[in-house]
């Protein structure tokens, strides 16, 4: 957490709620707005999560989905609070971009069978 800025009586919401929360993940900064009760989160926003291996896959994946969170297909899901993330491995992009276009499609058929992205699975497709 960076800074947490709160509302005074002039703008909109309840005088001392959360109005802007900076904070930073990995070295990259974000900011979010309270957008108050008529904005909600839908997956048309998602944050994406570049994995190295499965380790780190699970690592996010589990963390994510504690304490209310939902798995979803394809390696996404909702954190506790709606938002959707993309929990991807690096060598799942790799696969899917693979020149041969056989590979690329079977590796696609493996993920789309998935909620969380199993690398091990996508790498048996890879190879027929």
């Amino acid at each position: 957490m960076v800074r947490v800025t709160r509302a005074s009586d002039a703008a909109p919401g309840p005088t001392g709620s959360v109005l802007v929360v900076e904070f930073e993940l990995f070295g990259q900064a974000f900011k979010a707005l309270n957008g108050g009760p008529i904005f909600h989160f839908t997956e048309a926003v998602s944050f994406m999560v570049d994995c190295e291996d499965q380790a780190e896959v699970n690592h996010y994946w589990d963390a994510l989905i504690a304490d209310g969170g939902a798995p979803s297909a394809c390696g996404w899901l909702k954190d506790k609070y709606g938002l959707s993330w993309q929990i991807v491995p690096k060598r799942l992009v790799a696969l899917l971009s693979d020149p041969d276009k056989a590979k690329a499609s079977r590796v696609m058929a493996a993920m789309m069978q998935m909620g969380k992205i199993d690398v091990a699975k996508i790498e048996a497709a890879a190879a027929g």
